[in-house]
Parts: C-alpha cells; sequence; structure tokens
C-alpha cells in the first residue's frame, strides 16, 4: 500500500459509541472530489473500538477513556497531517464538494488573513427531505462570531462546517477541554478576534435529525455550560448588550423545550434586565396576530 503524500486537509471525526453512524460519516469524508484528504477518527474511548474497512486515507486513534467533544477533537487536531482541518460529527454527513469547495474559496478571499471558511448547512429528517438550510455570514478579523449584527437570511448556527488552518486553531489552544457542551461557540469566540470568517452559500455539511442522545440538548450540560461561557467572556458579553440578551433569551426559549422551566423563567428575566427594549420586542413579535391587533388598539386609543 503506497503512503498518501501530505495531504491539504484533515477531516477529523471524534465519535464515541455510534458503530451504526460512524460509517455512513467516514464513506462520505472519504468520498470528497478533493482526493488529497485525510479522515482521522477519533474513538473518545466507546465501549468497543471503532472497526472501519482499511482506507490508505484513513487513520483511526484510540482514547482508552471516555474524556469528551472538545479533548477529542484537540487529539485530532494534533495528530492532523494537512494544512487544513475540518471536523465532521460522526451522525453527519459531508456533500463530495465540502473541501474543494471551502478550499477554493481561501484561494479568492480579500478578507484580513488568516482566512478559516464557514458553508451552508442543510438539515435532513429521517426520511431524507431537506427540512432546514442554514447559510452563514462573512465576519473580518477583530470580530466576535454571533454577538454582531448580520444581515437577514444568515445563519451562526452553521459551525459544524468550519475549515481553518492547524496552526491558527493550535495557536488559539484549540478546543477549551473544561466544556462538555457550548464547545463551538466557546472556540469562535476565540477564533474570530484572530481569524477573518468567509460565510459561502455552498450547501457542503448534512446535519441529520434524528431521536439519539445529543450532547447539544443534554440539558444539564447545558445549563452548565452556558453559565461557564458568560463568566469566561464576561466583558466580551457586556459589550455586545443586544446580542448578549438575545442569546440569553435564545437559551431560555431551548431551556422551556426541554422542560427546564424554572432555569428558562431565570433566563428570560436576565434577558429583559440586559436590554428591555429589544425583548420586549422579540417576545411581542411572536404574539399571535389577533392578540397583536388587540394591543395596537389600545395603544391608539
Amino acid at each position: 500500500m503506497l503512503a498518501m503524500t501530505q495531504p491539504q486537509l484533515s477531516i477529523i471525526i471524534p465519535t464515541h459509541n455510534r458503530p451504526h453512524l460512524l460509517p455512513s460519516a467516514v464513506q462520505s469524508a472519504l468520498g470528497q472530489t478533493l482526493e488529497n484528504c485525510e479522515v482521522v477518527v477519533v474513538d473518545d474511548g466507546s465501549s468497543e473500538p471503532v472497526e472501519l474497512p482499511s482506507h490508505p486515507r484513513l487513520r483511526i486513534i484510540r482514547l482508552a477513556d471516555n474524556r469528551g467533544t472538545a479533548t477529542a477533537r484537540n487529539v485530532g487536531a494534533r495528530a492532523a497531517q494537512g494544512r487544513w482541518i475540518t471536523y465532521l460529527d460522526d451522525d453527519d454527513q459531508l456533500l463530495p464538494h465540502m473541501a474543494e469547495a471551502s478550499l477554493n474559496a481561501v484561494k479568492t478571499a480579500t478578507l484580513p488573513q488568516p482566512v478559516a471558511v464557514l458553508s451552508g448547512l442543510e438539515v435532513v429528517n429521517s426520511k431524507g427531505q431537506v427540512t432546514e438550510t442554514r447559510i452563514p455570514p462573512t465576519l473580518p478579523r477583530g470580530s466576535y462570531f454571533f454577538l454582531e449584527d448580520i444581515e437577514p437570511g444568515k445563519s451562526f448556527i452553521s459551525k459544524q462546517t468550519l475549515v481553518v488552518e492547524r496552526d491558527v486553531l493550535l495557536s488559539i489552544g484549540g478546543y477549551d477541554e473544561t466544556f462538555l457542551s457550548r464547545v463551538h461557540t466557546e472556540l469562535f469566540l476565540r477564533l474570530n478576534p484572530v481569524c477573518s470568517i468567509l460565510g459561502i452559500d455552498n450547501i457542503t455539511y448534512r446535519l441529520i435529525s434524528h431521536n439519539e442522545p445529543r450532547i447539544s440538548r443534554d440539558p444539564s450540560l447545558r445549563q452548565v455550560s452556558f453559565n461557564r461561557l458568560i463568566e469566561k467572556h464576561k466583558q466580551i458579553f457586556e459589550s455586545h448588550p443586544k446580542m448578549f440578551a438575545d442569546f440569553v433569551y435564545k437559551h431560555a426559549r431551548m431551556s422551556r423545550m426541554l422542560g427546564q422551566n424554572n432555569a428558562a423563567l431565570a433566563s428570560l428575566g436576565w434577558a429583559f434586565r440586559i436590554h428591555p427594549w429589544h425583548i420586549s420586542a422579540k417576545i411581542f413579535h411572536t404574539l399571535p396576530s389577533q392578540l397583536k391587533n388587540s394591543i395596537f388598539s389600545i395603544l391608539k386609543k
């Protein structure tokens, strides 16, 4: 078997106890139109070691214990041989042109260097139907991702598609391993100040909806990491009061969806204190049309 030349891009797939989902993710990574890619699977202490068909562009790294997604991502980044790295969740898939589209975008970027790339993402249900698409914004170096105003139709919730230079990611310490949830959000608050984020509208990533557990929806992890995130970056949040309030308000809504009513009420009250007018407007916008019309009628009297 011939050794692969130095890869341009390393696709890192952290995984834990998902042998039924992992092969599809790996196949999508190996099936890129840009052939000069390697795939690094980091087995984060699965009960049974990961077993995959041998491939010259595939490596498997096994951690003895389950150490969390942030640690697994950092292990993969340190082991990567490509100048560029990207990540793929073990329950999602890359579209075949993901690597090529992302690296081509870098070549023509006019943003302040260094430049990382985000691309479009599609959410697919169990029937294979696309239920949502998300197109990322572009933010120059020195911005604070998800705390800036962006144009309508753009979404911050496309962070899974990040393609970034390995040395840039490692220079800021990689992912914060004290976080078990909110790992992407925390990383981008440190990455964007030193690296421009180029958003392209090409759909390259398929997020697959399923009913299995997701770290992002674990109620206990969400609350702990939410508070830790704001405490760690308190000064940054407070310098962006409208988007800070928006962030806390969205957390309140998700907490309610997860059945954490006390946490939801506490977060809603916090959001009001941060920026009362902005949150009042958001709540009014969600009211039924009939109720809105009644309120307008009262105000006109």
